[in-house]
């Protein structure tokens, strides 16, 4: 039970770093017109001491190649991830949902990387692929060093709390952020699997609990 609880726990804290650090891009929107004077003020804030309750500055609003490459990596961090579960898990349940996300995550980035040929936009690296590749780095090294029904659970918590995080972020950020109409469309063509994909993730996490 106490690695059981130590994986939600995981598992929380990444999803909720990753839905913050997409959901603030949208904040920095409308930065873009403020005055030379707003500017000063603003220069004078940053130089005194923030109280321990405030928020995090907003990042810059990510752009169409940023928010491309913020796909292209998170469908590239599942795809990973699924093969490993294909390779390590133990039950069929998890196994199964490993390679549906082989193959779904790697269909998607096909079609992402298609449309950035076309659109001859280059995905663009940026502080939120950073922290993604960063966090999926963590999670990697934890799964390696569990099997069984430990390494079960801790991939299909991680991958519950994940595709919740993804949801968000397109709700949230990347879907209204997308200045592309091309861009935009497959995000929210993208939408339908990643809510399914959670909704199964559920699934088999309320199955490995009942054993």
């Amino acid at each position: 039970m106490r690695h059981a609880f130590r994986s939600v726990r995981a598992a929380t804290r990444t999803s909720l770093g990753l839905v913050a650090l997409l959901a603030v891009g949208a904040c920095a929107k409308k930065d873009t017109g403020a005055t030379d004077s707003a500017r000063a003020a603003d220069s004078a804030a940053a130089a005194t001491p923030a109280p321990a309750s405030a928020p995090a500055p907003a990042p810059a609003t990510l752009n169409d190649a940023q928010i491309a490459h913020v796909a292209v990596t998170a469908n590239s961090i599942d795809s990973t991830a699924g093969a490993l579960a294909k390779q390590k898990g133990a039950s069929k349940a998890v196994k199964d949902f490993g390679q549906t996300m082989v193959t779904d995550h790697g269909k998607v980035n096909k079609q992402a990387v298609a449309l950035a040929t076309k659109l001859k936009l280059t995905p663009e690296d940026n502080d939120v692929s950073k922290s993604l590749k960063s966090a999926a780095d963590s999670n990697m090294t934890t799964l390696q060093g569990k099997t069984g029904a430990a390494f079960d659970s801790a991939y299909i918590d991680h991958e519950v709390a994940y595709h919740q995080a993804v949801l968000d972020a397109l709700d949230k950020t990347l879907i209204p952020g997308a200045q592309n109409a091309e861009l935009k469309d497959l995000l929210t063509k993208v939408r339908p699997a990643v809510a399914a994909h959670l909704d199964r993730a559920k699934q088999v996490q309320a199955g490995l609990g009942k054993k």
